[in-house]
């Protein structure tokens, strides 16, 4: 599993998206435009990308806590 890119954004709120990532979960799948989002709390969350009112996919709490992680230290190296 790994980042294929990540886009650093400018916020303006204090939710907001912060980057959106794409990654490579394995060789078979990958997934672009993944929101990572500053919660109130000031910790991260990553979102997958929504078709109208409806997520395309969600993760399992550990993959989403490992996605997020990975997604976290990407922003911090394209800063």
């Amino acid at each position: 599993m790994k980042v294929l890119y990540c886009r650093k954004l400018e916020t303006t709120k204090e939710r907001d998206a912060v980057a959106f990532v794409d990654v490579e979960l394995n060789e078979h799948i990958r997934l672009y435009g993944l929101r990572l989002v500053r919660q109130p709390d000031g910790e991260h969350r990553l979102y997958a990308p929504q078709a109208g009112q409806r997520r395309v996919a969600t993760f399992s709490e550990p993959m989403s806590v490992r996605l997020t992680a990975m997604a976290v230290e990407a922003l911090g190296a394209a800063q």
